[in-house]
């Protein structure tokens, strides 16, 4: 599997940016897909996920009622619709994809795009 994020860039606080990661190889086998990001000198966060089954979807606290994960299984792709961007969000955002479960899961990464929201 191989991810190719888009959409990054620098927006004013209050804007909006939508993220895009495209899937390609063995995408069958995907159960999960996400957004994390990683600000400098802080902790790497889940900012969202959503399930390739059900499409079940979940957030972060910090992004709630912001922030949009979807999908489009014909194209393979995710997308994180973000609105009402905060100086805070600004970050290394990364999609990523699971398949298999427990000790068989395996982890495949985008190679991250720059977000960043000015004040």
């Amino acid at each position: 599997v191989q991810l190719v994020e888009s959409g990054g860039g620098l927006v004013q606080a209050g804007g909006s940016l939508r993220l895009s990661c495209a899937a390609s190889g063995s995408t069958f086998s995907i159960n999960t897909m996400g957004w994390y990001r990683q600000a400098p000198g802080k902790q790497r966060e889940l900012v969202a996920l959503i399930t390739s089954g059900d499409g079940m979807t979940n957030y972060a606290d910090s992004v709630k009622g912001r922030f949009t994960i979807s999908r489009d299984n014909a194209k393979n792709t995710m997308y994180l619709q973000m609105n009402s961007l905060k100086p805070d969000d600004t970050a290394v955002y990364s999609c990523y994809a699971y398949e298999g479960l427990g000790r068989s899961r395996r982890a495949y990464w985008g190679q991250g795009t720059q977000v960043t929201v000015s004040s």
